[in-house]
């Protein structure tokens, strides 16, 4: 079984053989949620790609110490992959923003489609509910062992992000929106992109830094928004056969879209 992973900021800055000290809500469900006691190993993350083994020495009620053994620094995954997220009721976009984070998504843009029901209206609110995805990606992230925890971005409306798209497009970047009246695939559009990728060069593939997934709130997204974005370089993408939930439709294509990363990279 995998070792239980837990936050520290410090290890960003620590050696092998130091002491690492975890402090406050994080040692508090180390020690008393978790029962870690001295002796056991723990894995420790910075959250910007640094994991460390612990050793435990000592536990209190808002405090655990232990010496790092061990320590690893993984480079972020190419391309990053970033999750445009609209905002849904019933709590689905927080089970988006779970479950993709689970699945390998780097950054996540919660975004105000003209159909979300839900509103963040005021600032306070924006900050709020910005503030729990972000609690949401932060636990995924540790359930699923990762070393980088995604990043969730500002609140943008339609006309923002249409911005946005052209920005990333001028980048390189490859912009997919999820649509059920698309006319291929992801399935067939990925193939087309990560064969033309192939052969420019197979020992060194030419894949953009970064691809964006567009996913809409319950009610879909509409004509105009759809029109700018592929006005600002997006293409439109069926996911497959069935109509997926806005809580399963932006995971499910950041897992094939994984897929066909592992494939592309083997030998």
């Amino acid at each position: 079984m995998s070792l239980p992973v837990f936050y520290s900021a410090e290890i960003s800055n620590l050696a092998c053989e130091d002491i690492c000290t975890i402090r406050g809500s994080e040692a508090h469900h180390a020690v008393a949620v978790r029962r870690i006691r001295p002796g056991e190993k723990i894995a420790v993350v910075d959250g910007k790609g640094r994991r460390g083994i612990l050793l435990v020495q000592s536990t209190e009620k808002a405090t655990l110490t232990g010496q790092i053994q061990a320590i690893t620094d993984y480079s972020p995954t190419m391309p990053q992959i970033t999750l445009v997220q609209a905002l849904a009721k019933g709590g689905r976009a927080e089970q988006a923003v779970e479950t993709a984070t689970e699945f390998g998504v780097d950054s996540i843009i919660p975004w105000a489609a003209e159909r979300s029901v839900v509103r963040w209206e005021s600032a306070q609110k924006s900050a709020k509910g910005r503030s729990r995805w972000e609690a949401t990606a932060y636990e995924a992230a540790k359930q699923a062992r990762r070393a980088y925890f995604p990043q969730v971005d500002e609140l943008v409306d339609s006309g923002a992000l249409a911005e946005k798209i052209s920005d990333f497009v001028a980048t390189g970047a490859w912009v997919l929106v999820c649509h059920e009246e698309a006319v291929h695939s992801l399935a067939q559009v990925l193939t087309t992109l990560f064969n033309s990728a192939l052969a420019q060069n197979s020992s060194q593939p030419n894949f953009p830094s970064r691809l964006v997934y567009i996913v809409g709130p319950e009610g879909g997204i509409t004509s105009a928004e759809l029109v700018a974005f592929q006005a600002a370089g997006a293409q439109a993408v069926l996911l497959g056969e069935h109509i997926l939930r806005s809580s399963s439709a932006g995971p499910w294509a950041i897992a094939v879209t994984r897929a066909f990363l592992d494939k592309s990279r083997v030998k």
